[in-house]
């Protein structure tokens, strides 16, 4: 766990309990549903956890098997794209030890991750031809499953209404072209959101409302244009009658949960850091609001979930993704190329100066046998040529230089 994170009173706990904050820097312990079925997470934001880790094995104990995390283009530097697979690898290590888990350690699986990547609304005025650029490096990765979370924010409008616009434009155009789903933010915004997504047209992979938290006549516009929406902790909201209403009228083979960790973190939990294993309380309470009891009800609907998270956000990558691959490992192979040629081109010029160098250590062994100055002219004659060859073996350094290794520069 890295330094600036030991102080986190959360991090102190390295158990699967969940505990809820009380006075005095106490805590209470408080009972995890036990759920019939795997769970997903379609939102969170792991590298933005204390350990994110430790949250993953937490999820591995309380049959979390879907996380889709997000990483925004512009804020979000490389973490997750270059330690995701660590952060798996080490909850795999961490889970089957962890105390006060619900599931058996032989059946603690680290659920499987996928990435979203795009340009939040609060970022959009930073929104510009590098950007993107960096940006479809990224929706590359075959680890990509969406476009997100883009869309407009009047809320809080921390990027101008018309930026905010254009970007979104640009990226609902981008998700058309690479065929991925689109992942939407909008807060305050939602007439103008959808009239944007009828004029530009809905991307044919698919586009999910994240984080709804609005009412029935909001969301039918959306479910007409065959959108998904996606339930967090503000269904679990005491004040929040509107949005279980909408979510119990939801068409099942839509409907799907989520975290948005380390926010939005759901009653009974309010005050603590969310983390995607906080999806089992949100989950349970949707079962509640949809009248599925515990047992064969409540699974069959945990299933339908999953179901509709895996074939949303975790399909094989994309026509265009696949030809970024080819293009890739093309240029990958042409370097291969050129440093082997480069490496050919080295062994004349090493041999010619093998041969002078051993033609000079003759000349200098008869010239000391017969005189010694004359020896020393002959020695000194052949400087500016020991020279040329050091000069042009270093024109020519090591593969190894010229090539920049697989992820260099990122």
């Amino acid at each position: 766990m890295p330094d600036e994170q030991q102080g986190h009173p959360e991090s102190l706990f390295r158990d699967a309990l969940f505990r809820q904050k009380r006075k005095h820097g106490k805590f209470r312990e408080v009972e995890a549903p036990v759920l019939e079925a795997p769970v997903a997470d379609t939102h969170a934001h792991l590298q933005l956890l204390p350990d994110p880790a430790l949250s993953l094995a937490r999820c591995a104990a309380h049959g979390v098997g879907f996380v889709c995390t997000i990483v925004d283009a512009h804020e979000d530097g490389p973490a997750t794209f270059e330690r995701l697979d660590a952060w798996r690898a080490e909850a795999a290590a961490l889970a089957p030890g962890l105390e006060g888990a619900p599931r058996k350690a032989d059946e603690r699986a680290v659920p499987h991750a996928r990435i979203a990547t795009g340009c939040h609304p609060h970022n959009a005025k930073h929104y510009d031809v590098a950007l993107e650029a960096r940006l479809r490096e990224r929706l590359a990765d075959p680890r990509v499953c969406a476009l997100g979370e883009v869309g407009l924010d009047y809320h809080y409008d921390f990027s101008p209404r018309e930026a905010q616009r254009d970007a979104f434009r640009l990226q609902i155009r981008l998700a058309k072209e690479t065929g991925l789903p689109l992942i939407l933010h909008v807060r305050e915004a939602h007439d103008d959101a959808l009239a944007l997504l009828r004029e530009e047209g809905f991307p044919a992979a698919g586009t999910l409302l994240h984080c709804y938290n609005l009412d029935w006549e909001t969301l039918e516009p959306w479910l007409s244009e065959g959108c998904h929406a996606a339930f967090g902790g503000p269904l679990t909201f005491k004040n929040a009658d509107e949005v279980r209403d909408a979510a119990a009228r939801m068409p099942a083979d839509r409907l799907l949960t989520e975290t948005d960790a380390p926010y939005m973190t759901p009653e009974p939990m309010r005050g603590m850091t969310c983390g995607p294993e906080h999806v089992v309380f949100t989950a349970a309470r949707l079962a509640e609001v949809r009248e599925c009891a515990p047992g064969p009800a409540r699974r069959a609907l945990l299933e339908q979930l999953m179901q509709n998270a895996r074939a949303l956000l975790d399909r094989p990558p994309t026509a265009w993704q696949r030809e970024r691959a080819q293009a890739s490992g093309q240029e990958q192979a042409q370097a291969q190329e050129l440093s082997s040629e480069q490496v050919a081109a080295q062994e004349p010029a090493a041999g010619q100066a093998r041969t002078q160098a051993s033609a000079t250590g003759q000349t200098s062994a008869i010239g000391q046998a017969s005189a010694t100055g004359q020896a020393s002219a002959q020695t000194a004659a052949r400087v500016p040529a020991a020279g040329q060859a050091s000069a042009q073996a270093s024109a020519h350094p090591p593969a190894s230089k010229q090539v920049p290794a697989a992820g260099e520069g990122e």
